[in-house]
């Protein structure tokens, strides 16, 4: 119901936001109303107004129209936190007694004989083309360099945000798996078969117990925080500049934006995963994990992108019940309910260290195999140049000084590799490890690190002639590698090929490479 009346009032509102008229501009400037389970947007001109719709759900209630304004109020302070220029105020569509409508942009303007119909959030409006959801239609993948922007910005923004302990992470997933269950035992049986509803829900509820002194370890330890709570494709947009922006974040219900930063972050991944682009996924990942230091986020990502999935399988449901018509709508829903399940399918990590001369491709070769080693999103990759550039507080492009590649400085890079190799491992992650390799002391800590953390091992070893590996190094351009061809040539000269590891020739594609090392995977005994 729409200023706690009918239906029809809050389709006469959105009608008469949709006019041209209303906003004074050609016909072609005003776009057909965006409708989720919960908000109608209508463009028109360089402003966009989004609508509450008057529904109650478990975890949402805007069932009267002191609620929907209270949270129109609510939207536009949580989201300036990340998207400031594009969300402009409170306004709302008002009449006066003689039934006039009026739009105000600020609902300040209201005059005392004007009633308010229904609140809206203004903002500015952007190019809905350059929302990562239309880019991924229109591409079919996301860019490195806008994987990392993203990555980057998001963990900027996790660690903004503002920590909260009051309650244990145990307490705020068993939170959003209540409203799972009601929301999917909701939608059985018009969108979902009972037993395959069930199965999803139980395994989640078990994973979430099996888990719970590590979920409340980490709240214990800051990782809860207030989030975005909604991070998907369909809320980031890139500015001109190619900056990406985080919008639409949750302000409905704080106990469903306060979460723990990877499962935040798990919806992005899952949304991801689900397009197949685990390539990027697995980037995204890697990123975050380095610039958070949050190493043992891989022990919860099963789980959380799993409920993450489930979130989507419901919201997709009551969208598919409110459009009982649209059966693509249905089938969507189910088949995120089919990957929730999937995420709970946890597969073997692995230890893969690869070696070999610089220039022979290892980075390459690791970021290509990463993101099909271990469960989703898949392997972290330790990658040495970028290790030591950090211990050195240095930027990943920043050439160091000599003393940076001294034996002990070398030291330090790969004790941090291998504590670091043993501890993601033993929380459940594949890991990759990329270094030259050179030392046979080095090539066996990396052995016993995944030894430790009890996980198979391959060592994988590029070789490429050194005139070849020179010419690489030289029209490198920013890159984490200080290397040289002259330092190729001193590695050359005291480096041979440690005998029992894989031995590839770089020289072919890395798609090749990647499926000879996925083949000895197969054939790997723990």
């Amino acid at each position: 119901m729409a200023a706690d009346g009918s239906a029809r009032d809050f389709a006469d509102v959105v009608a008469y936001l949709s006019d041209p008229a209303t906003h004074g501009v050609p016909a072609a400037a005003v776009a057909a109303p965006i409708e989720t389970h919960g908000a109608v947007v209508v463009l028109a001109g360089d402003r966009a107004y989004k609508l509450k719709k008057p529904v109650a759900f478990a975890y949402m209630d805007l069932s009267t129209l002191a609620r929907r304004l209270a949270i129109c109020r609510r939207e536009v302070v949580i989201n300036r936190r990340t998207a400031a220029e594009y969300y402009l105020g409170v306004g709302g569509v008002v009449r006066d007694r003689a039934g006039r409508r009026r739009l105000l942009e600020d609902l300040k303007d209201r005059k005392p004989a004007e009633r308010l119909e229904e609140p809206v959030v203004v903002m500015r409006r952007f190019d809905n083309a350059r929302l990562l959801d239309r880019l991924v239609r229109r591409d079919g993948s996301l860019s490195p360099e806008l994987c990392e922007g993203l990555a980057r910005r998001i963990a900027a923004f996790h660690e903004a945000a503002p920590r909260r302990r009051a309650r244990t992470g145990v307490a705020r997933v068993a939170e959003v798996l209540a409203i799972n269950r009601t929301q999917i035992e909701a939608a059985v049986p018009a969108v979902f078969d009972a037993g395959s509803a069930e199965a999803v829900i139980i395994a989640t509820e078990q994973a979430a117990v099996r888990l719970s002194d590590v979920l409340d370890r980490r709240a214990r330890a800051g990782r809860v925080r207030r989030c975005h709570g909604d991070l998907h494709l369909r809320n980031v947009f890139l500015e001109d500049d190619g900056t990406p922006v985080l919008f639409d974040a949750i302000e409905f219900n704080e106990n469903l934006a306060t979460s723990d930063v990877a499962y935040d972050l798990a919806f992005l991944l899952m949304d991801l995963l689900h397009r197949g682009l685990r390539v990027e996924a697995n980037r995204i990942w890697n990123i975050w994990l380095a610039a958070t230091g949050d190493d043992g986020a891989g022990t919860v990502m099963g789980l959380f992108l799993s409920m993450r999935a489930a979130v989507r399988a419901h919201v997709g449901a009551t969208r598919a019940m409110q459009h009982p018509d649209d059966a693509a709508i249905a089938e969507e829903a189910r088949a995120y309910l089919t990957l929730a399940r999937d995420f709970l399918n946890a597969r073997a990590p692995i230890v893969v260290a690869i070696g070999g001369l610089s220039g022979t491709g290892k980075t390459t070769l690791a970021r290509a195999l990463a993101p099909y080693l271990g469960s989703p999103p898949g392997a972290v990759v330790l990658r040495s140049d970028v290790i030591r550039k950090r211990q050195w507080g240095a930027e990943e492009t920043e050439k160091l000084p000599q003393e940076a590649y001294t034996a002990a400085a070398s030291r330090r890079v790969f004790a941090e590799i291998h504590r670091r190799a043993r501890s993601i491992a033993a929380s459940g992650c594949a890991v990759v490890a990329d270094a030259v390799y050179g030392r046979a002391e080095d090539r066996q800590r990396i052995q016993a690190a995944a030894r430790r953390a009890g996980m198979s091992f391959l060592g994988v070893w590029l070789e490429l002639p050194v005139t070849e590996a020179q010419a690489r190094v030289a029209t490198r351009q920013g890159d984490a590698s200080d290397a040289t061809p002259m330092i190729v040539a001193r590695q050359a000269e005291g480096i041979v090929a440690p005998a029992g590891w894989l031995r590839l020739d770089a020289g072919r594609g890395v798609g090749a490479l990647v499926e000879n090392v996925r083949a000895c995977l197969a054939d790997l005994k723990p």
